[in-house]
């Protein structure tokens, strides 16, 4: 199969990646999943842009300096949030349907927002946003979607981390005809998304364990920023939630945080109280559980009227109306999930990775944004500002190679397996021990344990796929375990106590706010080879 471009991901950075492209450039699709399978259809909250009469770019660039906790990328944060009402626009001329106010579009708030600048569609702004690109999508002529497939690795012309290294393609596995074949391109778009599986409770899809992450580096590529993984302060706590989140908005609209016995307590913690930033509101909700010893605490937006609370929250009222919790007559038990990776590909705006012919977009992607710490509603933005500039500068720029011959290669390696409950076992281990050890709060002991897990448990995955050959549980688990190895490094080498990195033994900031060097290139050719 060949193909001009080949996108990886079917959330909202693949898919305005791919309907910018479409027209002009022979394009395939990639979807773990149905196309609609992504931690964009999740998302709640909405896209933060400053159209509120008194906004301005410069106040949105501030909240989200401040809530970066001084490692955004201030040229990068600039020239996104300059991009967002155009982002807005863009959306709505595809189609998608955002709720309205009296004059306008409504805008809600978010925590770490100093104004209400939020545009959303109810509290299902994802849903309403992928419904409408990807009916687009699959009305185009220059689109091949190819659902069901899983990336294996990057097919790459030189050496990794070489400077004749170049992306020529992506190896994939069709998971309904369990086969697995090369697809050659001029450009690859990596738009995977996250890595919030790599732990035990999370609002991520089944899909997010960091496939684009981890073949990148396989690659190459640099990373960066992975031990700021944020964690959202309310993800619902129940056994059947399967990783439902209660939307910042709660908070924004006036949910206040309680213990079993009414009390407030975030005002003790910070004095923005509930509108702190995430990684703020998730350190205390945690801190108020050990000290009470609780399972959760609990978010009160009773007070609000029945009428207001189906308006501006249809589903989570009937999400939670489900598990025998009415919002409207009690608080809602709520506890810290693992939410967004604030790490990743080292690119810039465009998506340039450095490797050519390999562009890196949304979640999967460090652009420099979210800093130590994402605010609020910013990942939905990013991803259409990016998923465009990326397609732009790929339509802007011939492609300076034909697909051809691929010298490196992370081969299929024997038939294609049947799941294993080892490799289910191995999977529940790493993710409890990666929420334990490194979690929302880690220690110097805790970073050194998992460690010393990870480091023989990748060993013994590479070992074990070169051997029994390919299957999506043993892929997802390998990308995972490095996953985990890339969390644990950044965490190690950050001396400090920063943004969604908190270190107890190491509680203070180093400096106004230094950045860990990327993990090196070089690290990554030795798990690459083809055995």
């Amino acid at each position: 199969m060949e193909f001009d471009v080949i996108i990886i991901g079917s959330g909202l950075a693949g898919l305005a990646a791919a309907l910018e492209l479409a027209p002009r450039r022979r394009v395939a699709l990639v979807s773990k999943g149905a196309l609609a399978d992504s931690a964009s259809n999740r998302a709640q909250g909405g896209i933060a842009a400053p159209l509120a009469e008194g906004d301005s770019v410069e106040a949105h660039v501030r909240d989200t300096l401040v809530a970066g906790a001084g490692l955004c990328d201030l040229p990068a944060t600039q020239d996104i949030i300059s991009r967002a009402c155009g982002a807005i626009d863009w959306l709505r001329e595809h189609g998608v349907a955002f709720t309205a106010g009296r004059e306008g579009l409504h805008l809600t708030r978010e925590g770490g927002h100093g104004q209400r600048r939020i545009v959303h569609a109810a509290d299902a702004t994802g849903s309403a946003i992928v419904a409408a690109l990807g009916s687009r999508a699959r009305g185009l002529g220059g689109i091949t979607l190819l659902e069901h497939h899983s990336a294996v690795d990057l097919l790459l012309a030189g050496a990794p981390g070489t400077a004749d290294a170049a992306c020529r393609g992506v190896r994939l596995l069709d998971l309904h005809g369990g086969k697995v074949f090369d697809a050659a391109a001029a450009h690859v778009v990596l738009a995977s998304g996250g890595a919030g599986q790599v732990y035990r409770t999370t609002t991520a899809p089944p899909a997010a364990t960091g496939d684009g992450i981890a073949m990148a580096w396989r690659a190459g590529c640099r990373v960066a920023n992975m031990e700021f993984t944020q964690f959202h302060p309310t993800g619902l706590h129940h056994p059947q939630a399967e990783g439902f989140l209660i939307s910042e908005a709660v908070r924004g609209e006036g949910g206040l945080l309680r213990l079993p016995d009414g009390a407030r307590f975030m005002p003790a913690h910070d004095p923005r109280a509930e509108l702190a930033p995430r990684d703020i509101v998730a350190r205390a909700i945690q801190a108020e559980m050990e000290r009470h010893g609780l399972d959760c605490v609990h978010l009160d937006i009773s007070h609000q009227p029945r009428d207001f609370l189906m308006a501006h929250f249809p589903t989570i009222h009937a999400r939670c109306l489900a598990l025998g919790i009415d919002i409207a007559a009690m608080p809602i038990p709520v506890a810290p999930a693992a939410h967004y990776t604030c790490g990743g590909v080292v690119a810039d705006v465009a998506g340039r990775s450095g490797l050519p012919g390999l562009h890196v977009i949304g979640e999967a992607a460090c652009t420099g944004l979210h800093g130590a710490n994402r605010l609020a509603s910013n990942s939905l933005l990013e991803c259409v500002v990016t998923g465009r500039a990326a397609a732009q500068d790929i339509q802007q720029h011939a492609a300076a190679f034909r697909p051809g011959a691929r010298e490196n290669q992370a081969g299929a390696m024997g038939p294609i397996l049947q799941p294993s409950p080892d490799l289910a076992r191995l999977r529940q281990d790493l993710r409890q021990l990666m929420s334990r050890d490194v979690g929302v709060v880690r220690s110097d002991a805790s970073l050194q344990r998992a460690a010393a897990f990870i480091g023989p448990l990748r060993a013994g995955l590479e070992a074990r796929l070169h051997r029994e050959g390919l299957s999506l549980e043993l892929l997802e688990l390998r990308n995972l375990a490095l996953i985990a190895d890339l969390i644990v490094r950044g965490a190690s080498a950050r001396r400090e106590s920063r943004g969604a990195h908190f270190n107890s033994d190491r509680p203070g900031r180093n400096g106004a706010g230094r950045a860990v060097p990327p993990l090196p290139p070089a690290d990554a050719a030795a798990s690459f080879a083809t055995p």
